[in-house]
Formats: C-alpha cells, structure tokens, sequence
C-alpha cells in the first residue's frame, strides 16, 4: 500500500480509508486492552493517534514501539472518540523498522530546555519546537526565490573562497593548505603566499555583495543567497559565525527605490510564512507565551502574529541618522541615563537598543534610517554632498533592532578610491571591483538581509543557534 503522509491524512483522508502510515512514534499510552501511539513524520506540527488492540499484536512487537522508534501500520481511518483530534487510525498491521532504546533514547516525552537540545542538534530535529521551526525556515528559502522571480532578478553564485574582504572588518577564516606548524616563507620572514593553492591569501566569505555588484553590471537585476562567515569570537544570541546573506543588487535604482524594495520584500515573506505555516506559528506562539509566563506584562514579547501583522499593516517610517539621534539624545532613557549606550555626540553607531527604542516606542512601527555618518560605514557607500554622510539604510524591527542593512553604492571612480586609500582597502586587489565604475558606471543600490536575523523575527526564537539546523560559534563546530 502507498504510504500517506500525516498531513494529507489530517487534511484530507476520508473516513473508512484504508491508509499506510510511516512514521517515528512519538508517544505510547494505554491500559491492558487497548494501547495508543502518536506518531509524527515532519510533514505536520500534528501528530496521528494510532489505536491498537493489544489482542491483535504479539508483544514482541507492541514492546520494540518505543519513543523514537520507526514503524510502518497499515490501518483504517475513523472518527476519533478523543477530544483534540477530528481522526484516528485503528491499526491492522504493524512493522517495526527501526528500533530504539528507550533507556538511551535522549528526546524523551517531557520538555527539554533549548541549551540540552543544542547538545544534540542531530535530534532536535524530531521535537515539536524545531520540527516548526525547519518548517517555516524552508518556506522563508522558497518564498525569497520566489519573491526576486516574480520581480525578474536572477540568482548569481557567488564565491565563498575569496581574496577580498567586502565590509573591510578583517575577522575571516584563512583558507590554506599550508601545514599549520611549518608554512613557506619568503626571504624576509613572512609567509609566502604565492606558494599556496591559490597563490595568494585567501578566506572565507563575509558577503557576496563585491562580486554580485559586477553581475548587477550587466544583469540589471540580480541577487545573491548563500554562506557567509565572520571569525568574529563573540558569543552573543544574535551572532553566529556561519549563516546566510541574500543580498540583491539592481542597477540604475537609487536609495529611494533600494529602500521601496527592502520593505516590498520583508513584507512578502512575513505573508508567505502568515499564509503557509499557520499551524507552527501558532505552536510556536503558544510556547514563547508559555516561556514568558513568569515575566512582567511590560517584559512579554509581542504575541508571534500578531508581531508579523505589526510589520505588514504599517508602512515603514523613514527618518534620517540625524533625525533620530535628536529623538534618541533627547528621550526619557537617555536623559535619566536608562541606556546601556548613552546618546552623547553626533557620529555614534546605534546599538540594538537604540533601534528598538526609535521602533517599539517612539514611532511604534518599523523604521528605515538613513544616511548615516560616513565613519561608521563602509566605503562603498555613496557619499553625500555634506561630505559627512553616506546614502545608507537600515531597517529596524521589534525585538530585532537592525534586520536589513542596505545603500546606494558610490559610482564615482574617483570618490570610491579615496574612499578606500583613507580606510587603507589596497586598490590593486579590487581592481576588478573598480573596473565595474571604469567601464560604464551607472547608479545602483542593494541591500544584504541575514536569514537568521529573519528567522528570529518570524519564529519568535531568542537565540540566533536555534534558528539554523546546525550553528557554528567560537568553540564550537560538534556535527
């Protein structure tokens, strides 16, 4: 018989069907007639009841149907005599296919804290809480495809192994094959890189938005999804040192059109996840309700969807970096000195309290800053004729603080290279980045979104390892 996932079977199975289900048991109640397993395949949040009459069934098979355990019944499908389920199946025929242990088997049925889960990532998979969450992290993948297809962007692969370092940050993993102990050097000492594989230094990427820009050059309207890595040793909540960066680029817009796409594309995807993962949001709304229980009502999170319909029935305000450090310098917090980061002098880079504070209090509804202090920015960006700013922007969240951080980048050959020589970024490594202003330079913007960042925001999570299947952090890279 042709197996039938849970989630068709919940959905749209008719009772007195005959059906086949495959599935890890995640549960097994009863009395002495009659035994009851929940069984769960990843398809759905829910689980399927199946009954069993313990008559039926030799004990050497109802004993191996333990937590964890994979089997495969054959039954009918009935109207449930519970509460809590519309139907069950009444098992005829069941194959153990893989046994567990359960006195080793670590995912028992109770609840386990996040930290334990993170111990074992390779099974956290089968709890209910990252089930949801894998869930709704594919369809954030499929609905950005889908969202830069529908606006006529192409996807380009951009390297992970590179020679450049895009935000001038210096914190990259090296990629060598040079025996660690014992690497050639040149005759005055230092390393000799041109002995390496790829004849000169080379890392892992911190974002693909160098070489996506030549793409754009020529492709109009591209965008870039993949790995990006920081050797940054910090062991925050919100950082990792492995994740994901979309990153569109798209030419001939300026900061005004850049700025209208970013809030065009967070709205697409909070929707999508809003109109296709309905079941694990409100699970996974009724668990961080449930982790909150304890906390002061002024401490709680915003209810999950109610959060996601926050961001999509608001359009975005926009102010300058100038704008909102008047409102920030002269805010309740400020002057009775309740933030971590006082708000003194012009040029200070925004903390993520500053950024909830401008979102969640003053405007109440996402912020979109712009034209930053040039110091505080990267030297792509375009400057502005004050000649102290840049055509930057951000896009705060609630809870988040800065989840896209995107501008205009600067198209004047001559600006962009004083621009690097006084940030000491060597022009003859980048000399294919400045070919692209040497040989028809148009104006052009873009913006880089970190998925984990999103995933954050649309899960509800508040550790940034519990949103990717398998985080990587200082000291730790265990699966």
């Amino acid at each position: 018989m042709k197996r039938t996932e849970i989630k068709t079977l919940l959905q749209d199975v008719e009772v007195g069907t005959k059906v086949n289900v495959k599935a890890w048991v995640r549960t097994k109640r009863g009395s002495k007639n009659v035994a009851f397993v929940a069984l769960n395949d990843g398809s759905t949040i829910h689980n399927v009841q199946v009954v069993v009459d313990r008559d039926k069934f030799d004990d050497s098979i109802l004993s191996k149907i333990t937590t964890g355990a994979s089997v495969s019944i054959d039954g009918e499908v009935v109207a449930s005599q519970g509460s809590g389920q519309k139907i069950e199946v009444i098992a005829n025929d069941i194959i153990v296919l893989g046994e567990s242990d359960p006195e080793k088997y670590p995912l028992q049925p109770k609840k386990h804290s996040l930290e334990f889960l993170r111990e074992i990532a390779h099974l956290r998979f089968r709890s209910n809480t990252f089930g949801a969450i894998t869930r709704i992290r594919h369809s954030m993948i499929f609905a950005v495809h889908k969202f830069f297809t529908e606006e006529g962007f192409y996807n380009i692969h951009t390297p992970i192994i590179t020679g450049s370092d895009a935000e001038g940050a210096g914190e990259m993993f090296r990629v060598s094959t040079f025996e660690p102990g014992n690497p050639p050097r040149t005759e005055d000492g230092k390393i000799d890189w041109k002995q390496d594989f790829f004849a000169r230094e080379t890392n892992l990427s911190v974002s693909g938005q160098l070489e996506v820009e030549t793409a754009c050059m020529a492709m109009g309207k591209v965008y870039t999804f993949g790995p990006t890595f920081r050797a940054e040793n910090s062991n925050t909540t919100r950082h990792l040192s492995e994740f994901w960066m979309i990153e569109p680029e798209v030419a001939f817009a300026d900061l005004e059109e850049d700025m209208d796409l970013a809030e065009r594309f967070i709205k697409y995807l909070l929707q999508y996840a809003l109109d296709h993962n309905q079941d694990d949001l409100e699970f996974l709304s009724k668990r961080l309700q449930e982790a909150e229980k304890g906390k002061k009502e002024s401490e709680r999170s915003m209810e999950l969807i109610e959060k996601l319909k926050f961001v999509l029935d608001d359009s975005f305000e926009r102010i300058t970096y100038t704008e909102a450090f008047n409102i920030l310098r002269n805010s309740k917090p400020n002057k009775k000195k309740k933030f971590q980061y006082l708000i003194e002098n012009w040029g200070a880079d925004l903390q993520s309290e500053h950024e909830r504070y401008l979102v969640e209090k003053h405007f109440k509804k996402p912020v979109i800053l712009t034209d930053y202090p040039a110091d505080i920015k990267a030297f792509y960006m375009k400057q502005n004729e004050d000649g102290k700013t840049v055509r930057a922007m951000d896009v705060l969240f609630p809870q988040i603080g800065e989840i896209i951080g995107g501008s205009q980048r600067e198209e004047d050959l001559e600006k962009l290279t004083q621009r690097m020589k006084a940030m000491d970024i060597p022009e003859n490594e980048m000399w294919w980045y400045l070919d692209t202003r040497r040989f028809g330079t148009a104006v052009h913007s873009g913006f880089g979104l970190g998925f984990e960042r999103l995933m954050l925001f649309v899960t509800g999570m508040g550790n940034i390892r519990d949103v990717i299947p398998f985080p990587r952090t200082p000291q730790n890279a265990e699966f």
